[in-house]
């Protein structure tokens, strides 16, 4: 991973990484899988939220379920108990549909799996695509903790399809557009006969346990179209879940960059990976969670403190919240303030709301301009219109809970929570530089 290079000479490098992560990443368990393979790479060691905390200086990792943490203790310029931190937090999860404890049924000749719309999904876009499944299985186990094991699972066969009503069957679908019930219309089909088929049974399989041994479940689908350049010259990256792996993704390679900076550093660098942000982020691994500022404390702890020193570290902390922004829509401008247009590969994109959906303030503002500009990157700012509601981020949650300066940010895209999205290929490049020196300033 090139560090350093010139910003039109990462661009491909960039690009591709994305790609590939994209591809690898179906669910939020897999997403975290694959990062914590890139930084494993690069000399990070995983520990055990069960077990000690290092107390060396050194880059770690830890999991618990679709979040990650990871962060540098051994590139800080004076190690202290109450050295504060510099935290990117993006999340892992996207809007899909996912399987239902008990999902089999039969309807005029064809096997169903019951769904339930996870997140605010463009339903309509998950119509006549050829979906895989994956996820987490919980498995029998006597030698794991509690007798419970876990495994991932994945199946990029097209093994599901919710097939779209002929217009023939309902010409209103042209004039009054396209109504779907979530329970009544998104159900996949993925087979025909009379012998009613056990999704567990055959999920099981697939994990390579017996029927009985398979515990429980966190399945998901996934549209199966790999994720790949476009336009007639490469300008854009057309994928399912760039919102918000593409932030999760220049996350983690801004966290590597950092490391790899000849300079040390006043501050410990981390990167946390939400999983849930979608549905409210309330959950053990969410962000309204203590599980960022339990391994704050931790690591603070390790280092030879105490709670006045976790105290102090968390004062003089700054969080950078990545979540995607939206580009202004050609066809639809009207939708956008007018005196906030976002380009896409027009750079990273500041986001304000005074009404606290995003957790900018000025100073936060003020640390990512800094780091744009020392990245040499342009920076936009995205405000939503005054007649029309904002969603948020985890960067409000996060601020809550730490009571560090936040500032929120993203990447432009379209179509978000579409199965298919796109964002500008120089953007994410640009992105991932405004990350890492966020990080590691010069």
């Amino acid at each position: 991973m090139s560090t350093g290079a010139p910003l039109a000479t990462r661009t491909t490098e960039v690009a591709e990484g994305l790609c590939d992560y994209l591809d690898a990443s179906p669910s939020p368990f897999h997403a975290v899988d694959a990062a914590a393979r890139l930084l494993a790479e690069c000399g990070f060691t995983e520990v055990a939220e069960t077990g000690p905390t290092p107390t060396d200086p050194g880059r770690y990792v830890v999991r618990r379920g679709g979040s990650l943490i990871a962060w540098a203790s051994d590139v800080v310029t004076r190690r202290a108990p109450h050295t504060p931190f510099r935290v990117v937090g993006a999340h892992t999860d996207s809007p899909n549909l996912r399987i239902k404890p008990r999902p089999d049924w039969t309807r005029a000749g064809w096997q169903m799996l019951g769904v339930e719309v996870y997140g605010g999904a463009l339903t309509n876009s998950w119509l006549d695509r050829d979906l895989g499944l994956s996820g987490r299985v919980a498995v029998r186990d006597a030698s794991a903790p509690g007798g419970v094991g876990q495994r991932l699972f994945r199946t990029d066969d097209p093994v599901l399809r919710v097939s779209q009503l002929a217009i023939h069957l309902d010409r209103t679908v042209r004039t009054e557009g396209l109504q779907l019930n979530d329970q009544q219309h998104l159900a996949p089909h993925w087979g025909l006969g009379l012998e009613r088929r056990s999704f567990r049974d055959w999920l099981a399989g697939l994990a390579g346990v017996a029927p009985e041994d398979l515990l429980g479940y966190d399945a998901m689908t996934h549209d199966l179209t790999p994720a790949r350049r476009i336009g007639t010259e490469g300008e854009l990256i057309a994928s399912g879940r760039l919102d918000n792996l593409a932030t999760s993704y220049a996350a983690v390679r801004a966290l590597l960059e950092a490391v790899a900076a000849p300079s040390p550093q006043p501050w410990v660098p981390m990167v946390v990976l939400f999983d849930h942000e979608e549905v409210g982020s309330t959950s053990e691994r969410g962000a309204q969670s203590t599980f960022l500022p339990a391994w704050m404390e931790r690591v603070v702890l390790a280092a030879g403190g105490g709670r006045e020193d976790y105290l102090r570290a968390l004062a003089g902390s700054v969080v950078a919240s990545g979540d995607m922004a939206h580009a202004t829509h050609p066809n639809y401008a009207e939708r956008h303030e007018p005196e906030h247009p976002i380009l896409m590969n027009g750079g990273p994109v500041l986001k304000v709301n005074s009404n606290l959906r995003y957790a900018t303030d000025s100073l936060g503002a003020a640390a990512f301009a800094l780091a744009c500009e020392q990245a040499g990157v342009p920076m936009q700012t995205f405000v939503t219109r005054s007649d029309l509601p904002c969603g948020s981020t985890v960067g409000p949650m996060t601020s809550a809970l730490t009571g560090a300066t936040t500032v929120d940010f993203g990447a432009p895209v379209l179509s978000m929570h579409s199965t298919r999205e796109i964002c500008g290929t120089l953007d994410q490049a640009a992105y991932a530089a405004a990350l890492a020196a966020f990080l590691a300033p010069a």
